[in-house]
This record gives structure tokens, sequence and C-alpha cells, in this order.
């Protein structure tokens, strides 16, 4: 029962009671009588105890309980002398009894309070090492003395030796117990109470004889104290399980400071003996002493030195594989490239995995492992044996090949490419991934160091990522040129941004046939000091490589929100119902988007539906955080537009999956809406798709009269384009920009 495990205090606490109680009985025969009572009931509990114990537990306990009951039989035997005889003979069968009781208890404790490892062994050498050095002060202070005195007879001095080497046997076991480090459980600490108490009374029966009657009687009342803990220990239920094992094998402090207290006890004794004018020294006990201490302490540490040793090679491959595929890891690549650019031609190459982000966002870090796990496997396979693939970290590797021309090495990556273009199985998923890899080599014959062919082939497999990914790349000088004009372009953006070069304008969105403008499209551009206009196309995808996007995009929603506000105030009814403003990628990729925006609307006062957030289909299209800051957007009334719609991957789908409500159909599908035959189908097919579905649909890039006549037959009601109005700062709202002739 609960209360009972909880309970095991009680049982220490009864043992001292009973000792007491034994010491303060005057009458010899009542204390016997007492004795031979608790050692029988503590006998019968620590029977019924192993008798309750799993069955691979109960050898030990056998064992034990047989010891208890020689000291038992012992005291029976002390109690018959008591009342049928009157006297105490020295020795006695009694004596008999009680010295044959602690090989067993010495066994039994030893496989209680040890578990079958390794660290046993050391736990033999510490209890043995202990066991030398008090044996040897045992030795020179007390069984020396009994033995040496020829005036006692022999089985006596046997007899009176054998008691405080029963003594040092417990120490020897239970001290161990007291200095290793973790937890002890409540039958472990009664074993270690019970075991003390009766070597402390081995000690005291050998030393203290005859001095007071009330000493005499509390030499044999520890005993008692040992009966109880000993019950209490083998029927708690914490004795039916071994020990739990310990963290990890160490010497603490209190380990070390007793096994140096051990070895130091054989000069301490030397010193005594040469200073004690005593004429029967005895330097040989010393120096056998010293001796077994020494070669104890030899095999103590080569055990620690050999485990040592183990566990730094250990240590040592682990700081040098990855953990999760049991790759090498980006230290141990290093050392191997460094190694392989002494010795010939190197080839390396640098592979990163596209849309695994999307992969952990979608479903789960699990499916994410898994992923790695595959992939590391698919590489290993594409290359030689001897050559080393590597996890550099995240979902990006490395492999090293050594003695191949820059062909053969492009006809590894491609290989690499193909294998990982296959579908990978994750709880469930077929999860689609491909990698944009880049390489680079020293067949030039220059000098370069490992950590310059490992920036080439990353800056080869950044210019795959930016051509679209999925792709392979070789290194070239011209990587380095584009490098540093992209550095110096993103150097420039960070400069112009909080300098405010940059400004907004903005495109009418207008309603056919009338041509008034109901809507307005935000637009950034750059006016550089020097170079004038800048081009979006020029510097917004470097924005996007930089990350400045994400800034960029935060001033252009705030501006342009503050913008629609204030026309609103300004001009009433005749302002743009709505403020369409682009969003990015990497925007949406940021978790706190969403929460962005809502901030935005709160701070200018713009109501949610007035707002209309642009995104391209390739923003969307794998899902993840994307679709997800998207979705928490719409949630909170948020228009969301798909932009150049039918040029991305799979627009239809998207409808499906994304919830959107305006679909700007690209220009290229406006361009030649006006000529015969096929070119007007998907222009008609869209505008059908849109109502179909109860969308609006904004045909872009409308450049002449002749176009938006068509739009307008086909069923178009919104478009934008120069034939309409230029981004402008300030749209003329008072006036429509022009109508279509309704035929």
């Amino acid at each position: 029962m609960r209360w009972a495990a909880r309970a095991w205090p009680w049982w220490p606490a009864g043992g001292m009671i009973a000792c007491l109680l034994y010491v303060a009985m005057p009458d010899g025969r009542a204390s016997a009588v007492m004795s031979a009572v608790v050692g029988s009931g503590a006998v019968a509990l620590v029977l019924a105890g192993v008798r309750r114990k799993p069955a691979g537990r109960r050898g030990p306990w056998w064992i034990f309980g047989a010891g208890l009951v020689a000291w038992v039989a012992g005291d029976e035997i002390y109690a018959y002398d008591a009342f049928v005889t009157g006297t105490h003979p020295y020795p006695s069968w009694a004596d008999a009894c009680y010295l044959a009781a602690y090989p067993l208890f010495v066994i039994s404790l030893f496989r209680l309070t040890r578990d079958r490892r390794p660290r046993d062994f050391a736990a033999l050498l510490d209890a043995a090492m202990i066991a030398t050095g008090l044996g040897l002060v045992y030795w020179l202070f007390v069984i020396g003395p009994i033995v040496r005195d020829d005036a006692t007879p022999i089985a006596v001095r046997m007899v009176t030796a054998a008691y405080p080497t029963a003594g040092v046997l417990l120490v020897a076991v239970v001290g161990p117990l007291l200095i290793r480090p973790g937890r002890r459980s409540p039958s472990l600490w009664m074993l270690t109470f019970g075991s003390a108490a009766a070597a402390a009374g081995n000690v005291g029966y050998t030393l203290l004889p005859g001095l007071h009657p009330a000493l005499d009687r509390l030499v044999f009342g520890v005993f008692l104290f040992s009966y109880f803990c000993f019950a209490g220990a083998a029927l708690h239920p914490s004795g039916d399980a071994p020990e739990p094992p310990r963290a990890a094998p160490h010497d603490g402090w209190q380990r070390i400071a007793v096994l140096s207290a051990s070895t130091l006890l054989v000069p301490l004794m030397l010193f005594i003996e040469a200073h004690r004018a005593n004429e029967h020294a005895d330097v040989e006990a010393i120096g056998v002493g010293a001796v077994v201490l020494f070669l104890l302490m030899l095999i103590r540490l080569s055990g620690f030195f050999a485990t040592v040793q183990r566990q730094a090679h250990q240590l040592e491959r682990l700081a040098m594989a990855d953990e999760l595929t049991g790759l090498a890891n980006r230290r141990l690549f290093e050392q191997n490239l460094a190694v392989a650019l002494r010795g010939g031609l190197v080839q390396v190459a640098v592979l990163d995995l596209n849309g695994f982000k999307e992969v952990n966002d979608t479903f789960g870090h699990a499916a994410g492992d898994r992923l790695l796990t595959v992939v590391a496997q698919r590489l290993r396979e594409a290359v030689r044996d001897d050559d080393v693939v590597a996890r550099m970290g995240g979902d990006e590797f490395a492999v090293l090949v050594r003695e191949v021309s820059p062909a053969a090495m492009s006809a590894i990556a491609e290989r690499i490419g193909a294998s990982l273009r296959r579908p990978v199985e994750a709880n469930g998923q077929q999860l689609l991934v491909s990698a944009s890899v880049g390489t680079a080599g020293n067949e030039d014959g220059a000098d370069v160091t490992w950590d310059e062919m490992l920036r080439r082939a990353d800056a080869a497999m950044y210019a795959a990522k930016r051509a679209g990914g999925g792709r392979h790349l070789r290194y070239t000088a011209e990587l380095d040129a584009q490098a540093t004009v992209r550095a110096r372009a993103g150097a420039e953006l960070r400069e112009a941004l909080e300098a405010g070069q940059f400004h907004l304008v903005y495109q009418p969105i207008v309603q056919l046939p009338e041509g008034r403008i109901v809507s307005v499209e935000a637009l950034v551009r750059w006016s550089h000091p020097e170079r004038g206009f800048v081009s979006p196309a020029e510097f917004v995808p470097i924005a996007e490589e930089t990350g400045l996007i994400v800034e960029l995009g935060e001033w252009i929603l705030r501006q342009a929100c503050a913008r629609a506000v204030a026309w609103h105030r300004e001009y009433g009814a005749a302002a743009p119902q709505r403020i369409s403003v682009n969003v990015s990628a990497r925007q949406l990729a940021e978790p706190g988007f969403a929460g962005l925006v809502a901030a935005v609307l709160t701070e200018t006062g713009l109501r949610p539906e007035q707002l209309v957030v642009e995104l391209t289909e390739t923003a969307v299209f794998d899902g993840g955080q994307a679709l997800r800051t998207v979705e928490a957007l719409h949630r909170r009334g948020v228009r969301i537009a798909l932009d150049d719609f039918g040029t991305g991957h799979s627009s239809l789908t998207l409808l499906r999956t994304v919830p959107v409500d305006v679909l700007k159909v690209d220009k290229s599908f406006v361009d030649k809406v006006t000529m015969a035959g096929r070119h007007a189908v998907i222009a008609t097919a869209l505008i059908q798709v849109s109502d179909g579905l109860g969308l609006q649909a904004v045909a872009e890039g409308v450049e002449t009269a002749e176009q938006a006549e068509e739009l307008f037959r086909l069923g178009y009601r919104l478009a934008q384009g120069y034939h309409f109005g230029k981004p402008v700062a300030q749209p003329d709202f008072t006036r429509a920009t022009r109508a279509v002739r309704v035929r």
C-alpha cells in the first residue's frame, strides 16, 4: 500500500526504540528473551517479504534470510544458556551461529545493492580497497594484539578476532553505497542502516568488553535496530526491483576521497608504528597491506583509464557524425576536404533541398526527418564508397569526390538530382522535393583552400536556386562578379530605404464600360540620386534575395493604407473603393505577417475589406506557412487577389485550395484578345471560370480601346492598363479615364 511505502522511516525508528528498551532492562534474562523474540519476528517478516518478490529477485533475499536465521539461532542459544545454565561460555555455539551469518550477509548485500553491469567490477575493487585499509587498522590495533596474546586460549583469540573482521567486511560492502552518486531507494537505505549498526556492534563487542553494563547492553541493543531495518527492507516495495541505473558511471569527489583515505592509511600506520613504544611493531602487516592496496589501486586506475579512453573515442565519433542521418557532419567534411586538397584533383558538390520548409510546416518535423534520412541514403547510393557525403546542417548536404573530371562531376550531380526527384514516402504521404546543386573543383591547378572550395560550391548552389531551383550549376568566376553586384545593390537598397528614396505610385483599376476608377494598385518606385529611375524588375529580386523585401513590404503597406484613408477623407464617395498591395512569397512566409497587416489596418483606420492583397500563384503553390498566412488574412476580411493568373504552376487547382476573391488575368492573354480565332479562347474561358466561382476578374495590361471593347464584350467588368492611366502619385478620381464604346 502507498501509505506503507511512504512510512518506511518508522522501521528505523522502531529499531531505535527497541534498542533503548533493551538498554533499560536490568535483567539479563529478559533482555535475552527480547532479543530472541525480535529476531524471530524479523526472520518471519523477511521470509514473508521474500515470498512476495519477483522470482528473479528472490535469490539474494533467500541468502540474506539464511544469514538472519543464523543470527536468530545464536540469540536462541544465548537465551538458552541464560535460562538453563545461567552462564555464557565464550566461545560458544552462539558465537559460531553469529559468525556464520556474516558471509551470507556480505554475499546477499553485494548482490542486492549492485546492478549487474561492468561497473560492478569497479565497485568490487572499491570494497576491496576499503576493506584492506580498515583491515590493516584492525590488525594493528585489535586483531594483532589479540593474536599475539599467548595467555589467551587460541579458540578465544580466533573468535575475538573474527567479530571485528566481520565488521570490516560489512563496512566494505556498505561503504561504497554511502558515497556513490544517484538516488537511493528506501529498501537500500534500511539495508545500509542495518549493516552499519551491525558493524558498529561488532566493533563495540570487541573493543568495549566489560567497561560498563549500560555500554555492554547498548552493544547488544544495536543488533535489535538491525533486525527492524532488515525486516523493513525486505517488506518495502522498492526491494522488489533492482536499483535504478545511474545516469553515467563516474567517480565523484566522495568516492575519490574515501579511496584516497584508504590508501593513505598505510603510511599513517607506518608513521604510528614508528613512533609508538611497541616492541611488537608489525612492519610485515603494513608491508602486505601496502602491496595489496597498490595492486588494487593499479587495477582500479587501469579500468578507469580504459573507460576514459573508450568514452573519448565514442565522443570523437559522435562529434564527427550527424545524429539524424549518420553522415559525416560539417567538421568532418571540412577535415576530409582539407586532406584531399593536398593530394590531387578534388570535386565538391553542395546541394540544398527545395521545399523542405514546407514539408516541415505541412506534415510535421517527423516527416521532415524521414525525408532527410531518405535523402542521405540516396546520396550514398549515388556516389562511390570512398567518396564523402555529409550533412552540413538543416537541409543542406555536401559531397566530396576525388580524382574525377568536371564533366564526370556534372554527371554525378545530375544523377543526384534525378534520384532526389523520386517521391519519398513519409507518414503515409508522398513527398516531392528537388535539390539545387552547385559544384566546384581544383582542376585549374590553383592552390585552393578548403573554405574557398566550399564557398565556390555554395555560390554555384545559390545561383542555381535563383535560376529557379531544382537544377545544377558549376562555379565560374562570373558568379563572383554577379554576387559582388548583388551585394552592392543590397547595400544601396538598405541605404535607399533609410534615406527615403522609395515612393509609391498608383495605377487605376476601372469599371467597364464607364471607366470610373473603383480601385488602385500601389506600386513602388526607386529614385536613385545618381542613376535616376531604377526599375522594380531590377531591385525587387535583390530585395527578395537579401530579405529586405520584408522591411520594404511593410513600408509599402503602411504608406498605401494611410494614403487610401486620406483619399476617403478628401474625396468621399469619389475615392477608390479598394487599394491593392503586392505581397511577396518571402513576406507570406513570415509567421507574423497576418498580425502585421491587422496592426497596420488598426493604426491607419482602413477597413479590412478595403484592402486587397495581391500575390502570385508561385507564392502559395507549395502551401505551408504562406497558405496559412493567406487564410488568416482572408478570415480577417482582407480580400485576396491572384496576380498574373494563368501563368503559374496549376491555376485551377489553386482556386480550390486558396481563398481567392479576385483573378487578375495576365497581360499575355489580353494582348491578342482582339485577334480572330484561338487567341481569345483563354480570355473567354477565364471570365467564365470567374463568373462560375463567384470571383471578380480584372484584365491586366489593357493598352488600346479595341482591347477594352472586346474584353467588355466577353464579360469583363474590371480592367487596368496604360489605356486607362499610367501609375502616378496622385490619380484623378473626379472624372472617368476613358469610356468604352458599347455596341
